[in-house]
C-alpha cells in the first residue's frame, strides 16, 4: 500500500475530515470482465490511518466478481446539494470476507445510526455472506465550490 496523491482544494488531513463528515455513499467505477464499465454506489468509512475506503456489500454482487477479475477503481464522494464539494480517485480494491457482519455493522451505525431496521435486519440475516471491499487509493482530487456557489444554495 502506498500514500494516495491528494491535490486539489484540500490536503490528506482536510480530504479525510470531509470524508468522515459526509454520509452520502461512494460512487465506485470497475470494469466487467468482459471489458465494460460498471458503476454503483456503496455505503463506506473511511480509514485515515490507513488512508482507504472500507465498504461492505453481499459477497454474491456482481461488483464482487467484477473486481476479483480486475482490481482496478475509480470513486466518487461528492455532496448532493450545493455548494458541491468532494473527493475523487483512483485506486486499487481488495475482497476480503467480513466475518461477524463487522463491516457492515459499522456502516449500518455511520449511516443509519444503528441496527433495528428492516433493512438492517435484512441484511445481517445471518444466510446472507458478505464481504468487506477497501479500495487503496492511487490518487485522490478534492473540490470545493462553497464560495463560488455562496448565492445558489442556503450552505
Amino acid at each position: 500500500m502506498t500514500e494516495a496523491a491528494y491535490t486539489g482544494e484540500w490536503d490528506r488531513t482536510e480530504a479525510a475530515a470531509f470524508l468522515a463528515d459526509v454520509h452520502v455513499p461512494i460512487r465506485v467505477a470497475c470494469r466487467t470482465p468482459a471489458g465494460g464499465l460498471w458503476m454503483l454506489s456503496l455505503w463506506y468509512d473511511f480509514d485515515p490511518e490507513a488512508d482507504e475506503f472500507v465498504c461492505a456489500t453481499s459477497a454474491d454482487a456482481d461488483v464482487v466478481r467484477y473486481l476479483r477479475a480486475d482490481d482496478g477503481v475509480a470513486f466518487e464522494v461528492s455532496t448532493n446539494d450545493p455548494p458541491y464539494r468532494g473527493v475523487r480517485g483512483a485506486g486499487t480494491a481488495t475482497i476480503d470476507p467480513d466475518d461477524g457482519k463487522a463491516t457492515l455493522r459499522h456502516l449500518l451505525e455511520r449511516y443509519l445510526g444503528g441496527t433495528d431496521s428492516s433493512l438492517a435486519e435484512r441484511l445481517l440475516d445471518p444466510g446472507r455472506e458478505e464481504v468487506t471491499i477497501r479500495i487503496d487509493p492511487d490518487r485522490c482530487y478534492s473540490w470545493d465550490f462553497s464560495d463560488r456557489m455562496r448565492d445558489a444554495s442556503d450552505g
